[in-house]
This record gives C-alpha cells, structure tokens and sequence, in this order.
C-alpha cells in the first residue's frame, strides 16, 4: 500500500506541476519569456514542485484554519462582541455531521483518480485505502492544529478541542461504511459530488441547527458533547471494518469515476448551451445601425434574457428588500432608528461586495465570445488596435447601462434609510453615497470586460483554459471579501472609490489598445 500512495502521490503532483506551467505560460508578462519547451526545463519544473509543495501544505493547514476561525471563532464575537466558549464546539458539532456526507474523501471522483484507477490501472483498492488514509491524515492534523490553537484562544478545554477532529473523521468513516454497504446491496456508486433533495435539506437543517441555537443562547452541556464525540469516534472505529474489508472498489470506481468524467464533460458543455437557450430566437430582430454599433445591438436585443432581464430582478429583489427595511424604520423608536443610520455612514466598504455579486460582467463576457468573438476572432481586420477599442468602448456602454439599474436601486435606497433614520449633518454624504455605489458598479464592468479582452480564457470549444483569468476573479473576489471588513466614513472611503473608479477606467483603455490586439485571441 506503501508504494501505492508514493506513486498516486507523484501522480497527482506531476499533474499539479503541468497545471502550474501551464498557468505560468498564460500571464502575459511572462508568455514572451518562457520557452515553448518549459516543460522540460529544470529550473522551472522545481519551481513548480516548490508551489505545489506550499499549496498541499495550505491545504492542511491555512485552509483548515479559515474554516475553524470563519465559521466558529467568528460568529460569535461578530454577534456578542467576545468569543463564547460554549458556542464552539457546539457549532463544530453540526458542520461535522455536515460534512460527514457531503466531503467522505472516498467518494469524490477526481481526475488523478480516473487516470490511475481507469487509464493506468492500478489496483483500485490499494489506490482507494492509500488515498483515503491520506486524506484524512491530512484532515485531522489539520483540523486538530486548528482546533488546538483557535480553541485555546476561546477557552475552550484542550480535550474537548482534541475530541472534535476525531469525532468528525469518526462520521466520515461511518458514513463511508454505510455507503459502501448500500453499494453492496443495492449496486448504486453515490458521489459526494452529486448530492440530492434530501441531502440539500438535510444541510439546511444541519446549518440551522448550527447557529440558530446559539443566536437563541442555547447551548448543550459539556459533558453532553463530549459523550457525543466519545459516541461518534467509537462508532467511526467500528466502521473502519468495512472500509478496510470491502472488496469491490475496481467495480465501484469503475461506475463511479465513469459516470463522474461524463457530468465533467457535460458540465463543460453547459454553460454554452445554457446561453445559447437564451438566445432570442426571433429572426424579425434587425437595427437601423451600422457597424459595430449594428452589431451589438442585435447581439443586445437578442440576449436580452441574459443581461436587462436578470438585472432587472436583481434591482426589484433589492427595491424589496429596501422597501422592507424603510417599511421596518416606522416600527423602530427612535434611538433604534438613528442607529440605522450607521449602515449607509460606516458600512459602505461592505457594499463593494455586494456590487461585486450583482454584477453581470462574467455573464455578459461569456455570452459575447460564445455566441460572437469565436467567430469574429477568425478575422484579421477584428484584431485590429483602433476596432478592438471601438467596439470595447461600445461594449462597455452597454455592460455599464445593465449593471446601472440594480445600482441606482441599491443606491437610492441607501439615500432613503439615511433620511428617514435621521440623516447626516453633511449633505455632501447623500452625494459622495450615490456616486461611489455607480461608480462601485462602473468598475466592475470596466474590470470584466478588460481581462476578457486582456486575457481571454476560453478556446474554440468555449471552455475556460487560462489559469491566469481564474486567479484574477479569484483575486477579485478576495480583495472585496476583505474590502468588506473595514468600516471607514462615508466620504474617505467613497472618495477613494470614485477617485479609483476613474483612473482604472483611463488605465483600461490603454491596456486593451496597446495590449488587446496580441492577447484577444482564440485558445488552443
């Protein structure tokens, strides 16, 4: 088994090193540098070794830690303004049960192992038991560190920290077990990626059962939830048994890794197929328009499901909501409703995430090469500098016009629940609040719109191949996740927004002249 897991391991690790190259070949400031045959140089195959070291220890243990400090250290002090140590190994207890069913470590049907188990044929046991074993090490010396260091840190007893992981990996290993049984009987391979009705139900139930309790100030026992960990690691140690003796995991991977690389397939082939079901497909569509103004119109007037009409609900689900909350000002005495006031005064910064969601610039960016560029990019004359800017600068006005109207929405509303809550002694912020929400979205639709001609990331097929574009959104949506924690005045931080908002606007247009016609292109 020993020699197994050393040669999944290296597997895994070489397709983790060939997916870093070809992330690095991607940047455009690196592209002209690299050789074509990076993948035989040394210097650069280390490299990516080193990153595909510190990446699996991130997963052991800062990712371990953002989920113990999220989702149990933080509740509770954003609610009671302190850490309750009763409270954490009480939620700890339902994500555990969560994730008993939703994340087993067996039953995920990964790539690595449909080549081993399916292309290189090894023995589907061995690769099973190796892997799992692996796995959960990983997860409980992980977990266990962060429990250990987070837990101390909200007085919570050492040994009731320590029990936790154990507990948990005690429900995967039962679950694994029970599934494995139900194979056996029934002959059905259960993803854990595939989840059903009454899994969805049965997180929701578990999530409530989380964190309502505690919001209520209801919290079992010590010694409740220490026999209840005691209960679920004995319980996960007999079921051990049928993880270690089961004999048909050729069979069971067979349809399970078979079935799981067809939904990848199809999930691929979705997203194409989803935007061209929205498609208009009236043929009386036309324009009195020229150019490419003739031809975005027609491409708006026949995507119109996709761009005005899911803008248009987002802005009357937020006019709802506001309407609610103003509804909910009249109901309020008066000091509580001059402590409304410090949600559009101090929390505008968390605002910058929720311009972020409601943003419809991957949609619109998608539905453009889909259902145009793939075709258009064939031509020279359309990668030539002054179209590619005339058409972006078209382009832009529309994205921006969609993505106007839920902001004017979210903005106005603001403006409304200030008034009403007392106001400000500056007017200035009334102004400085409408702004920076426009401008918020403006951004947001100059960015999406510059890396898709920066660093168009889908090939011919439609799928999405650059490494570098999916760390730019992932990088996106990380400095607004942390945006989201500060709280700064109205008129510093909306100041800084509309001062930004305008230079990377002036910025963007620049890159997508001097820098489009080399990088907006078809993928291989």
């Amino acid at each position: 088994m020993l020699n197994t897991m050393l040669l999944s391991f290296s597997l895994k690790n070489t397709y983790r090193v060939n997916a870093i190259l070809h992330s690095l070949k991607q940047i455009p400031l690196l592209k002209r540098l690299l050789p074509d045959t990076l993948y035989r140089v040394r210097g650069l195959k280390i490299f990516a070794n080193v990153l595909a070291a510190l990446y699996e220890l991130l997963s052991v243990f800062l990712f371990k830690f953002l989920y113990v400090f999220c989702f149990l250290f933080l509740p509770p002090i954003l609610q009671e303004g302190k850490m309750l140590p009763e409270a954490f190994p009480q939620i700890y207890l339902f994500l555990a049960l969560l994730g008993a069913f939703s994340n087993t470590f067996l039953f995920n049907p990964t790539k690595e192992k449909y080549y081993a188990v399916i292309l290189m044929r090894m023995n589907a046991r061995s690769y099973a038991l190796a892997n799992y074993a692996y796995d959960m090490a990983k997860y409980l010396v992980g977990q266990l560190t962060a429990m250990m260091v987070l837990g101390g840190l909200a007085s919570v007893p050492l040994w009731l920290c320590a029990l936790a992981p154990l507990f948990a990996a005690g429900c995967k290993v039962t679950v694994a077990a029970y599934t494995l049984h139900d194979y056996e009987k029934t002959g059905k391979a259960t993803s854990e990626n595939k989840l059903g009705k009454l899994d969805w139900v049965a997180i929701g139930m578990l999530l409530i059962a989380a964190y309502v309790p505690f919001l209520l100030g209801w919290f079992l026992p010590q010694a409740a939830l220490a026999g209840i960990f005691l209960a679920g690691i004995l319980i996960g140690a007999l079921s051990l048994r049928k993880v270690l003796t089961f004999r048909e995991y050729r069979a069971l991977y067979q349809k399970l890794l078979t079935e799981g690389m067809a939904t990848l397939s199809s999930a691929k082939a979705a997203p194409a197929a989803q935007v061209k079901k929205n498609i208009s497909a009236d043929t009386g569509i036309t324009s009195k328009k020229e150019g490419f103004e003739f031809l975005n119109e027609l491409f708006i007037r026949r995507h119109q499901k996709i761009l005005w009409k899911s803008s248009k609900r987002i802005a009357v689900v937020a006019a709802c909501i506001f309407a609610l909350l103003i509804g909910l000002l009249f109901f309020l005495p008066e000091e509580d409703r001059r402590d409304m006031s410090v949600l559009p005064l101090t929390y505008l910064p968390y605002f910058t995430f929720i311009m972020y969601s409601v943003n419809r610039g991957t949609g619109f960016t998608q539905a453009l090469f889909m259902n145009c560029d793939v075709s258009l990019l064939t031509y020279s004359f359309f990668k030539q500098p002054k179209m590619i800017l005339r058409l972006f600068r078209i382009r832009l006005r529309e994205i921006i016009k969609v993505n106007l109207l839920p902001a004017t929405v979210i903005a106005a509303g603001l403006c409304f629940i200030l008034a009403l809550s007392g106001g400000t002694d500056n007017p200035v912020n009334y102004l400085v609040l409408i702004v920076s929400i426009l401008c918020l979205s403006v951004f947001f639709s100059v960015h999406y719109l510059t890396i898709y001609y920066l660093l168009q990331p889908y090939n011919a097929g439609t799928e999405m191949k650059n490494g570098t574009y999916r760390l730019v959104l992932m990088a996106t949506y990380l400095i607004c996740f942390i945006l989201m924690q500060l709280r700064l005045p109205t008129l510093l931080f909306g100041g800084a927004v509309i001062l930004f908002c305008a230079a990377y606007c002036a910025i963007a247009c620049v890159l997508v002249y001097r820098l489009a016609p080399k990088t907006f292109r078809i993928h291989g």
